[in-house]
């Protein structure tokens, strides 16, 4: 993990958090001062984690940390101990973590850590979902080729698909490859 949002209405604050999480190893800094700039950011650039201290001028904070973490993100949120189990309950079952202030720094880098697996785990899912979903469209497209075979050269599914298989071996490319030429070749017909 090295880029972190810091999003804290007041100029210390921001800058307490910054030196704190280059402590952490999050080399890579962005500060704003409010919750509309952190989105627009969010918009342009990816970040490994955001670190919110609330309240924000223009919105409390905890929408943003549940739409952080709605997408790929984490985030952590900073409250004041006297509603931290609130707003606990609240955000929590959206994967933000809650850190009651003021601050205990080994809390701090805990949940840095702990943020860090989080997008760890996070990454890995999203490479393991886009490896699922070209098997899917692989699938689809294999399965579209053996209904042409079928329609037009009068094959049965087994055939169409040993026929799509072979071919595919002997060619040496993949069966992605066959549909794909397949389709081309029924489609203009």
């Amino acid at each position: 993990m090295d880029s972190v949002l810091i999003v804290a209405g007041s100029e210390n604050s921001r800058n307490a958090l910054s030196d704190l999480s280059k402590l952490c190893g999050l080399s890579e800094q962005t500060c704003t001062g409010c919750g509309n700039d952190a989105r627009r950011l969010l918009l342009e650039n990816d970040y490994d984690l955001v670190l919110i201290n609330t309240p924000l001028p223009d919105e409390f904070g905890s929408d943003l940390a549940v739409s952080v973490c709605e997408g790929f993100g984490s985030a952590i949120l900073l409250v004041k101990a006297d509603i931290a189990d609130e707003i606990s309950e609240k955000v929590e079952c959206s994967g933000v973590l809650v850190i009651e202030k003021p601050i205990n720094r080994q809390m701090f880098f805990q949940s840095i850590r702990m943020a860090g697996v989080q997008q760890s785990r996070m990454t890995g899912l999203q490479r393991e979902n886009k490896k699922l979903k070209c098997k899917i469209e692989e699938i689809r497209t294999v399965d579209r080729a053996k209904c042409l075979l079928i329609q037009f050269e009068s094959m049965t599914e087994s055939e169409a698909h040993r026929y799509i298989e072979k071919k595919a071996m002997d060619l040496r490319v993949s069966r992605m490859r066959i549909a794909q030429d397949i389709l081309c070749q029924y489609e203009k017909t």
